[in-house]
């Protein structure tokens, strides 16, 4: 048996698709299982068990080895398609929903082609390149909707769980130590591709003094391209409690959140890594809705202003003052105690 599993993007979403691998090898363990995506988010799948190979595309530059394959430049699509006719798939399972991802889903001439049903995608017109198509019978958190899509191979999964097997270099070492090592640490992830999602990071300095003083806990914030003044001014705001993070590759963010006591972001894809390590969260939610995207451990605490927003699953505030902004230092102190006596 040979599956393609298309999730080209982002950090999160793919995080949110990986229990479909070990689902599928605990039920087939003698299938073959390649993973279609891009190159900005490649990374976190060297960190999967269970794959054959990545197949990436939209890259910046050609290459191969046991476990990578790689399509880069001008001709790219083209070798890309051509490669993944050559396969002989029996499934392709397409957990993006949108049109271009259900294009790379027909272009690998997969025995079937399998996606959701209209209502449960981005761009219903997707459905169309579909050979079956499946309705979520539980569609109420993104990962249980992503697990559905294993009906179309009569496969039942059962418990949530996460593949992944990260290592990290000697730097990310050196600050785990340093912020607190056995004794204890705590994250904090101010950054986000969408503004809309972003707690005010003095509001994050403050947070970790208030942390310092009530458990002791210094706080290390991450940063990822074009962060680092975003993460440079939360250090500057807490009096002293909070450090900033080495550069980290995407395995060094997830052993970086994994040994932490706590973990304090919006919604976004170091949240989600850290959800799938299974370290304690706070997740501070806006424009969109954690029933769905959020932390999937019931002893997580999510404060939420979705069900006031006015602007969801946009970058920007369509009012120039975004919803998240309203949550209080003191709302996430209580949450963040709270969750490090769990």
């Amino acid at each position: 048996m040979r599956i393609l599993i298309v999730r080209l993007s982002a950090l999160g979403d793919i995080v949110h698709a990986l229990p479909v691998l070990p689902a599928i090898k605990h039920a087939m363990p003698g299938a073959q299982v390649d993973w279609l995506v891009e190159e900005n988010y490649a990374s976190i799948l060297s960190m999967a068990a269970g794959l054959r190979k990545r197949v990436i595309v939209r890259a910046t530059r050609t290459f191969e080895t046991a476990d990578t394959i790689s399509f880069g430049g001008l001709l790219g699509f083209h070798a890309a398609a051509k490669y993944l006719w050559n396969q002989d798939y029996d499934f392709a399972l397409d957990l993006q929903g949108l049109i271009k991802s259900a294009i790379w889903a027909r272009l690998s001439f997969a025995d079937r082609v399998v996606g959701f049903d209209p209502p449960n995608l981005r761009e219903p017109q997707a459905a169309f390149l579909y050979s079956q198509t499946v309705t979520p019978v539980d569609a109420t958190h993104v990962i249980r909707k992503n697990l559905s899509i294993l009906s179309a191979l009569q496969i039942k999964p059962g418990g949530l769980e996460m593949p992944l097997t990260p290592q990290a270099s000697a730097d990310t070492t050196a600050a785990i130590e340093t912020a607190g090592g056995s004794l204890g640490y705590i994250v904090l992830n101010p950054g986000a591709a969408w503004p809309n999602k972003r707690w005010p990071p003095e509001r994050f300095g403050a947070l970790a003094a208030s942390l310092q003083d009530r458990t002791g806990l210094r706080s290390l914030v991450t940063w990822g391209p074009a962060e680092r003044d975003l993460a440079n001014a939360v250090v500057n705001a807490s009096d002293g409690s909070a450090g900033l993070a080495p550069a980290t590759s995407v395995s060094d963010l997830a052993v970086l959140m994994r040994e932490a006591a706590l973990v304090v972001s919006g919604d976004t894809g170091p949240l989600h890594i850290a959800a799938a390590m299974g370290t304690p969260l706070v997740g501070l939610y806006g424009p969109t809705w954690p029933e769905r995207n959020g932390p999937w451990d019931p002893e997580d605490v999510v404060i939420s202003r979705a069900n006031v927003c006015v602007c969801h699953h946009k970058r920007h505030c369509l009012r120039g003052a975004p919803c998240i902004e309203t949550i209080t230092l003191d709302e996430v102190v209580s949450a963040s105690a709270k969750r490090l006596v769990k």
